[in-house]
């Protein structure tokens, strides 16, 4: 039997995310749109390897405290857009994540780590056009903070939440964790 597989997000601070959730749901095919606004670090590991992928993330995340990330820019993704996302710490955190993994990444988490959030996909392209040039003339940068990874198992469309692991606060008052199975 083989397990779904595994996906791994940054975890936003709620707020932050919030205005990103609101421009999905407006831009995002319904019939299409399972998830809420979300920045995929990693989109396919093996579904059996879940329990080794948690203890290698709690590991990596122990001596690691949450982080602002810059949303930078608007990208056009042919047939949708998504916001753009700099920050050294996740590049950094991403890359060593894909050494401690192995052979466990898909081919899409070998190409080039562009952290971003896409609101909209799967459109026509005169479609995400109007979206691009709309947001690109009132487009500002701003920050948003990550505190953690959240875990994921793929099934076919929808997702299914299996754990958070948390980054220490700026006052290293609390340490990694899990959770179990939620949303």
């Amino acid at each position: 039997m083989t397990l779904p597989p595994v996906i791994i997000t940054a975890h936003v601070e709620a707020d932050d995310m919030e205005p990103f959730d609101r421009l999905r749901q407006a831009h995002f095919p319904p019939a299409r749109n399972f998830l809420k606004a979300h920045v995929t670090v990693f989109h396919h590991l093996p579904g059996q390897r879940l329990a080794a992928v948690k203890e290698i993330l709690a590991e990596t995340l122990l001596e690691r405290t949450d982080f602002l990330a810059t949303i930078s820019g608007i990208q056009h993704l042919g047939a949708g857009v998504a916001f753009k996302i700099e920050s050294p710490e996740l590049q950094e955190l991403r890359a060593e994540l894909v050494r401690r993994f192995g052979s466990w990444p898909g081919p899409q988490d070998l190409q080039k780590f562009r952290p971003h959030i896409t609101i909209q996909n799967k459109v026509s392209r005169a479609k995400a056009d109007q979206l691009f040039f709309e947001l690109t003339s009132r487009f500002e940068p701003k920050s948003i903070r990550m505190t953690g990874l959240d875990l994921w198992s793929y099934l076919g469309g929808p997702w299914r939440h299996e754990g958070l692991m948390s980054l220490s606060d700026r006052e290293g008052q609390s340490q990694p964790q899990s959770s179990g199975a939620g949303h």
